[in-house]
């Protein structure tokens, strides 16, 4: 797989004011003189000719002209609308600083606002009354493309149905494959599904820019979702497609039916599970424990609290554990209590992760009704403590206390997001457990202090485990993603985390070296899919010669 085509070979096809506005192509002010007379580009450019490190400074300058966040966000996206180049240079260049203003948590914003804020296209729209055209929508995609990020609008964020508004989610997330893991961005397209929106106020705004109808849910949407991946095959047969915020009922179904029909992964469900794990496996060591002694408690049962469970439990049943004894690691816990056998209302998803009702029978409270967070922290003793409920406060100071009680580390991660979302705050948590807690947080937020030490706060962000997955599975050409590649990229995660070496640093890397990170983990992805015999069979100096070969530089 190449990465992407160069000014040179586009020179023939497009001179002047269409070079210029295509954000693939265009240098801008950075065009050489040669270039300017070549291309046709004389006068249409002021004369002096700068450097790309000339043009990344100008662009920092705008940006910190501006004040709020989500006009930050505009600004980084209109400057991805125009050059592309400049755009990633400028990103890397200040990576802390602007991925948060590109993806969580502003972007939640900017999919509140998307109707608002929109300036120009970018990706693909299909809507319901369209359907039939998908074949003659894809043809309009004139380039190869190697990564898909699809979604329906329906469960953005913690924010719910967003409708069109959750195309700025695809957008976001293909910033940082080419970002974080060096997928060229001429490879990469985001799709929005509109089947309508539930969100009275979208269908209200006289600037909404959707279908405005309800949803379509059952038999219609199941045909529209078929006929979608029917057309993807078909225009690009050897794509890597990811959903994304699909409502839970409707991504565990659709992952289910499509994973063994092409290359494909729900970031939601895997990649989610995959990046708490590894960093969930940091932390345990980092406290000094290991995972196989650790009871967990998740508190949130939908798709991203499932895909972590089970995947945790994947890891422990690779380490040698029986199905029945990983199980029982584990109390998941929905709106209804804690999950158990005894329970008539569980699917056969949520069974998996059912606790026997054997193991309750000495419990102190009553578990012939609902079993509450709180019963279960008291008689469970979990090492280990995830919020994905989307329910600020919901880790409360009398639970984190009962949990400390019982563990010298507690690992707490409330991951659910946008921040305004998050089940309790990091300095809350330290100050309940005396800065004993190990935590990592779904949306950023900065370092605490407490008693004098200072306590790196790691954002859960999927960014570590994504961009570096679509990297090792376009490097080794592999033909579908297997549970195996994602247990691989929690381990490579883990090993990377400087809390192995200071239980208070942060338990992920620095994004300053995201990109090494991501050819570590693509490493480790590579070989997971090979010996899964789901790719080429190739050498691990092969393997790390088609990861640099893969990776997309951002230069003129």
């Amino acid at each position: 797989m190449n990465t992407g085509r160069t000014t040179e070979e586009f020179s023939i096809e497009k001179r002047g004011t269409l070079l210029v506005e295509d954000p693939l192509l265009n240098k801008g002010t950075a065009f050489t003189t040669e270039e300017r007379i070549q291309h046709g580009l004389l006068g249409l450019l002021p004369p002096h000719v700068d450097t790309l490190e000339e043009q990344v400074e100008r662009a920092y300058e705008a940006f910190c002209d501006f004040k709020e966040p989500i006009n930050k966000h505009i600004y980084l996206r209109q400057l991805q609308d125009e050059n592309e180049t400049l755009f990633y240079r400028l990103m890397l260049g200040h990576i802390t600083e602007m991925m948060p203003i590109v993806y969580t948590p502003i972007v939640g914003l900017a999919c509140e606002r998307f109707s608002h804020i929109y300036r120009r296209p970018r990706g693909i729209f299909i809507s319901y009354p369209e359907r039939d055209s998908m074949d003659a929508i894809l043809e309009n995609v004139e380039r190869d493309i190697d990564v898909i990020v699809v979604t329906d609008g329906e469960r953005i964020l913690g924010l719910g149905d967003q409708g069109v508004g959750g195309m700025g989610i695809p957008i976001g997330k293909l910033s940082l494959y080419t970002l974080c893991g060096g997928v060229a961005p001429a490879k990469t397209l985001p799709i929005v599904l509109d089947l309508g929106t539930n969100n009275q106020e979208r269908l209200d705004d006289p600037r909404y820019i959707g279908w405005r109808e309800n949803r379509i849910k059952g038999e219609e949407y199941d045909e529209f979702i078929d006929l979608f991946v029917t057309a993807v095959k078909k225009r690009f047969p050897h794509v890597l497609l990811q959903w994304e915020d699909f409502a839970s009922v409707d991504a565990e179904r659709i992952i289910d039916r499509y994973r063994d029909d092409l290359c494909t992964f729900n970031d939601d469900i895997q990649g989610t599970a995959a990046v708490t794990t590894g960093t969930i496996l940091a932390a345990i060591a980092a406290g000094g424990g290991e995972l196989k002694d650790q009871n967990i408690v998740m508190l949130g049962a939908g798709s991203a609290g499932v895909g972590i469970c089970l995947q945790l439990k994947q890891t422990m049943m690779a380490a040698g554990m029986s199905e029945p004894e990983a199980r029982s690691h584990f109390y998941v816990i929905d709106r209804d209590g804690l999950l158990h056998s005894g329970r008539t209302d569980l699917d056969e998803l949520h069974q998996q992760l059912a606790q026997p009702a054997e193991n309750l029978k000495n419990w102190d409270c009553d578990t012939t009704g609902a079993i509450s967070f709180a019963d279960v922290v008291r008689n469970g003793k979990p090492g280990v403590l995830i919020g994905a409920t989307g329910q600020a406060g919901a880790f409360s100071e009398p639970i984190i206390r009962e949990m400390a009680a019982h563990v010298e580390h507690p690992v707490i991660f409330p991951l659910s997001n946008p921040t305004s979302r998050a089940e309790a705050t990091p300095a809350d948590l330290l100050e309940w457990t005396h800065g004993k807690a190990v935590i990592a947080t779904g949306s950023p937020f900065d370092p605490v202090d407490h008693n004098g030490v200072t306590h790196t706060i790691a954002q859960c962000n999927n960014s570590y485990i994504f961009p570096a997955m679509g990297l090792g599975i376009l490097a080794s050409r592999s033909r579908r993603v297997t549970d195996a590649m994602f247990i691989a990229a929690a381990e490579a995660l883990k090993e990377t985390s400087p809390a192995l070496k200071d239980r208070t640093a942060s338990l992920l890397p620095s994004l300053t070296i995201i990109r090494d990170v991501s050819r570590k983990i693509a490493h480790a992805v590579a070989l997971a899919a090979i010996a899964d015999g789901v790719a080429d069979s190739i050498t691990e100096a092969e393997i790390d010669q088609r990861i640099e070969e893969t990776m997309w530089q951002p230069e003129y």
